[in-house]
């Protein structure tokens, strides 16, 4: 089925059937996945960014999952550069490129466009992280409020990650982080036509899912997952150490708490990360079509994106 410079785009919360919807597209439509989930790029942690599994990836071919050590800090800017090589690969062979996760902020950037933000070098970065080791962190965020308010406002005052950047990116350049994002948008695939489905599920459905699949990795080997991090002696500070379950599953291997609190606590923080998620998804991002409820291989969903196609 010749595809043109058509990609799907298939958004929305945790545990809502994104990955299974993803395959049964591509298998319909002749297409190819490509992750756009900024915690199945690590290779640390499979089970529980919730990777596809090796059945899945011998159905259709998967792409940019668990291409990053756990100790790399990966960027939507490398991530972008990544997917856009291989969407334009999949047009390349003619085949339909099913773009499928849920990390807004990707998302956004490949259909919306992105502002060129400088990094901060190296010294900036490895001297802020050495204040966060401190305990500096709220100093930094309250220098930040100073400097770049709008930012600030946008930001949690305990979000290390994005803290840090924000400030660094004014001590790098002077500018603040809100003044570069507001320059005008550059498009990476300005000739792509975004076919986007987002999946919205009711509360009640989405927070049983979350649960059960919380339970679901623990029996798949979750916490020997975060022992293995364990040992690697890793910041905390990284964005892989930072993905749902594993700070919490991190506080019992240290000793800090018991599994059952762990546990309470890694599903109450997955449900209030999938809500987060929902939010944005049905606030920032228009959609072709809509599910609202958890995809459960509903034909006539493939149908309808058959009929765009």
């Amino acid at each position: 089925m010749p595809q043109n410079k058509k990609v799907i785009v298939i958004a929305g919360p945790t545990a809502s059937g994104k990955s299974a919807l993803a395959i049964d597209v591509a298998l319909a439509c002749n297409g190819e996945i490509i992750n756009a989930d900024s915690m199945q790029v690590y290779k640390d942690i499979p089970i529980l960014a919730a990777c596809p599994t090796e059945e899945d990836k011998a159905k259709v071919a998967h792409h940019l999952y668990q291409i990053y050590d756990a100790s790399v800090n990966g960027t939507v800017v490398d991530w972008l550069d990544k997917a856009v090589a291989q969407i334009k690969l999949c047009w390349q062979k003619n085949k339909l490129p099913v773009v499928v996760g849920g990390t807004g902020m990707y998302i956004s950037n490949l259909i919306d466009g992105t502002t060129t933000v400088p990094e901060a070098d190296a010294k900036i970065r490895d001297d802020l992280r050495e204040q966060c080791k401190q305990g500096k962190l709220q100093e930094i965020y309250e220098k930040l409020q100073q400097v770049d308010p709008v930012s600030a406002a946008r930001i949690h005052a305990g979000d290390t990650t994005r803290v840090l950047r924000a400030y660094g990116v004014y001590l790098q350049t002077g500018i603040a982080l809100s003044a570069w994002q507001n320059k005008p948008m550059d498009k990476k695939l300005p000739e792509a036509e975004f076919i986007v489905i987002k999946l919205l599920p009711h509360k009640e459905e989405l927070d049983q899912r979350c649960f059960l699949r919380f339970d679901q990795m623990l029996q798949q080997g979750a916490l020997a997952e975060v022992v293995r991090l364990a040992e690697k002696n890793l910041p905390d500070t990284l964005p892989a150490m930072k993905a749902l379950g594993v700070p919490e599953l991190m506080m019992f291997v240290r000793g800090k708490c018991s599994l059952e609190e762990a546990v309470a606590l890694g599903k109450l923080h997955t449900r209030q990360y999938a809500k987060r998620q929902k939010t944005w998804f049905a606030h920032k991002l228009t959609a072709d079509i809509e599910l609202n409820e958890c995809y459960h291989q509903q034909k006539n969903l493939i149908n309808d994106v058959k009929k765009i196609l």
